[in-house]
């Protein structure tokens, strides 16, 4: 599988991001998604989403640089961190 020139892997993403959040994807739909953008802007986030499928529920993985804005983001919004060497790879 080829790479775009400057397209950010999943190693890039967890290596400048590792402070991530698990967090359902039906907690963060519609409204809510468009609100859980507002609330990161000024923060760390990862311009790349990553996300994946456990117990037939899809989870989104949302990716900080700093602990202090993850543990920010999961105040507001729920979620558990993430370790990403525990993050499901694909294909699962």
């Amino acid at each position: 599988m080829s790479r775009r020139k400057g397209e950010l892997t999943n190693a890039r993403v967890d290596r400048g991001w590792p402070y991530q959040v698990a967090l359902r994807a039906a907690a963060t739909h519609g409204a809510d998604y468009i609100e859980a953008l507002e609330f990161c802007e000024g923060l760390s986030l990862c311009p790349r989403r990553q996300a994946f499928r456990r117990d037939d529920e899809y989870i989104n993985v949302w990716c900080f640089a700093v602990e202090a804005d993850a543990l920010a983001f999961m105040a507001r919004f729920g979620g558990a961190m993430l370790d990403p060497k525990d993050r499901p790879r694909w294909p699962g």
